[in-house]
């Protein structure tokens, strides 16, 4: 018999691992934001672009984002996950909304700049233990 998880636990295990995913992002390590997705994970973040699918192509992709557009600028960014909400699904999946603003501040510039500002959709599903995304679309609000 399958252990009963509330809804409260599951919601807090989202957020444990959302947590952990932007630390990934915001620290500039692309192999393990890479990881929290499936071997077959889909990434569509890019408006009019082809959506990234696989571990692999996720972690070349914002590697390279990465070295190209952040690693010579201090600027520290943050990822903000909020106003989230968690569906399970019938298929034993867990399907998310939430908004997601990402925060830069400069050195020496107290105020952060804040953008862009985006809608996301998730499909998690438990993998050895772990939750995995197996899809994220983000949705950037600035485009219509």
């Amino acid at each position: 018999m399958a252990a009963v998880v509330s809804q409260s636990e599951i919601y807090a295990q989202v957020q444990q691992f959302y947590a952990g995913q932007v630390r990934h992002l915001d620290g500039l390590r692309a192999e393990e934001f890479a990881g929290s997705f499936t071997a077959d994970g889909v990434f569509d973040h890019r408006p009019g672009g082809d959506p990234l699918v696989g571990r692999e192509a996720i972690a070349a992709a914002i590697g390279e984002y990465q070295r190209t557009t952040h690693a010579a600028d201090p600027v520290q960014r943050r990822h903000w996950f909020n106003m989230l909400q968690v569906f399970p699904q019938d298929d034993g999946t867990l399907r998310t909304e939430y908004y997601a603003l990402v925060l830069q501040t400069r050195p020496g510039v107290r105020e952060p700049m804040v953008g862009p500002s985006c809608f996301v959709t998730d499909v998690l599903v438990h993998e050895d233990g772990e939750l995995r995304t197996k899809f994220r679309k983000v949705s950037p609000d600035h485009v219509v």
